[in-house]
């Protein structure tokens, strides 16, 4: 949601004429130099709040003081943008079920927490555990690994389930599969997931959902699914295009035809996979990270479809299943281009 309210901004930004624009920019870099100075966000500059932000503010509807991220990464683009235009507090936090709502919380107007999920609450204890698999050591500099917690709201059993009780907590820990960074003023900051690995045939590991936020930024992309196959050395993803974006790219190739017809041209297939391989190389994926082959999917991944959870969460396995046969068809092409 977030991200969808920072694009929009940012659209409507670029549909100002050329001096309103600049004005805007000029006033966004102005606050957040100040801010990045240690000024409050109310004090940083009132003039840019009264001239430009007063409006961003007023499409939250006016009243929102304090915006709380949780559930999922938020890119250290969208926070600042939000820190800076929405004249309100913005954090962000993390924790799980298994701990009873926030485990962490960043602290507001301090931009030193950009891009992090804050300091442990006074009822925990968080350590990193190492990962070998996966290249992560709490004794390396930086320090980063499994997240484990320990305290007083860490729950005690998964109910009727000692098995996978036994999995998930060990010498009184709790083993989130999350992998975090512990910055050195101890703060942490989520950089990748244990769960979701996946093990490519010549035995890269692939952390799934970390490849998905990277991915997601793309601005063709509107939502991402990464699938790797054991078997595989590539990786493929279903991509659902941002539909505008798309249609600006169907008017300049001279291309006209509603959204899900252009979703099947190939001529948009090889542009997603060229913007997506931009992505990678501005983030400095290594090889085996790139993705090969594309699905456009031109309807978002749904509940109606049992492809995700009430809270947007992939359903891998649905997903999987309910596109099987293209994936299938993906990979022998991609195997026939390498023979």
């Amino acid at each position: 949601m977030n991200e969808k309210f920072v694009s929009g901004i940012k659209k409507a930004v670029e549909e100002l004429n050329p001096v309103r624009r600049t004005v805007f920019g000029m006033l966004y870099n102005y606050k957040l130099g100040w801010m990045k100075k240690g000024y409050k966000h109310r004090e940083a500059s009132r003039l840019a709040d009264l001239l430009a932000f007063r409006k961003v503010k007023a499409r939250l509807g006016g009243r929102v003081r304090l915006i709380i991220s949780g559930g999922a990464a938020l890119s250290p683009e969208v926070e600042e943008f939000l820190r800076v235009t929405t004249c309100a507090f913005v954090c962000q936090g993390y924790g799980l079920t298994e701990t009873c709502g926030p485990t962490t919380l960043g602290f507001p107007d301090e931009m030193c927490m950009l891009g992090t999920v804050g300091a442990v609450s006074i009822y925990n204890e968080i350590k990193l555990v190492e990962v070998p698999e996966m290249g992560y050591n709490p004794l390396e500099t930086p320090p980063c690994g499994e997240i484990c917690v320990r305290g007083k709201t860490v729950f005690t059993a998964y109910y009727k389930n000692p098995e996978l009780t036994k999995e998930a907590i060990k010498d009184g820990w709790f083993h989130t599969g999350d992998i975090g960074e512990m910055l050195p003023n101890g703060v942490i900051k989520i950089i990748d997931r244990k769960k979701n690995l996946v093990k490519l045939s010549q035995g890269e590991y692939i952390a799934l959902e970390h490849l998905e936020n990277v991915y997601g930024i793309t601005p063709i992309v509107e939502d991402i699914w990464v699938y790797g196959n054991s078997f595989k050395s590539m990786l493929v993803a279903v991509v659902v295009p941002n539909e505008e974006f798309a249609n600006k790219w169907a008017y300049s190739n001279g291309h006209i035809a509603s959204f899900p017809k252009l979703c099947s041209l190939d001529q948009l297939k090889k542009y997603v996979l060229s913007e997506l391989k931009l992505t990678a190389e501005r983030n400095k994926l290594r090889g085996f990270e790139h993705i090969k082959g594309v699905i456009l999917e031109p309807h978002e991944f749904d509940m109606e479809r049992d492809l995700v959870t009430a809270t947007l969460k992939k359903k891998r396995n649905k997903l999987l299943k309910y596109y099987q046969v293209e994936i299938d068809e993906i990979y022998q092409s991609l195997t026939g281009k390498k023979a």
